[in-house]
């Protein structure tokens, strides 16, 4: 697996107008849309909402973004997180880059990047699609903890991870 020499995971409002633009373009494979929603509706959910409660990522790869995620909390935090968490939401890579790390080094550069932003809290959570077993392997291997929980979800069952502080 071969990375850029330089990653960063960086605030969505620090993104200069050539980096929205190429943010714009982000593209997941279709299959994955179910899962990981698309780079519209992520930053439609966004910039839609007041301060604080929801914060955008970009992984940049040499100053190019090549993955997107939303955090979120109150008055967004979902009905299965735990008041002193917050949650990953809208995890996403784009296909053309697919296979390189960029979803590792997004979830190793989050909790570093949670605590800026929200120092109070105490761990991030997730939930994810039960037949995602790609994703789940992925947070499992990055020291995510499966609850063993599962709920009906918006396309199926869906399993709650958590990485504590």
């Amino acid at each position: 697996m071969d990375s850029p020499t330089t990653t960063r995971l960086v605030p969505y409002e620090q993104l200069d107008a050539t980096q929205l633009q190429q943010l714009d373009a982000l593209e997941v494979h279709p299959q994955q849309k179910n899962y990981s929603g698309d780079i519209y509706t992520a930053l439609h959910t966004l910039l839609k909402a007041p301060e604080p409660g929801i914060k955008g990522f970009a992984l940049l790869a040499d100053e190019v973004p090549v993955a997107f995620l939303l955090l979120k909390r109150p008055p967004f935090l979902p009905h299965w997180a735990d008041p002193d968490t917050a949650t990953l939401h809208a995890l996403q890579v784009d296909h053309r880059v697919q296979g390189k790390g960029y979803g590792r080094a997004c979830l190793q550069a989050l909790p570093a990047a949670a605590r800026l932003v929200w120092p109070e809290i105490k761990g991030l959570m997730l939930s994810v699609d039960a037949d995602n077993q790609a994703a789940f392997n992925l947070y499992l291997k990055q020291g995510w903890v499966d609850s063993g929980e599962a709920y009906r979800g918006r396309i199926g069952y869906e399993r709650r991870l958590a990485l504590i502080f």
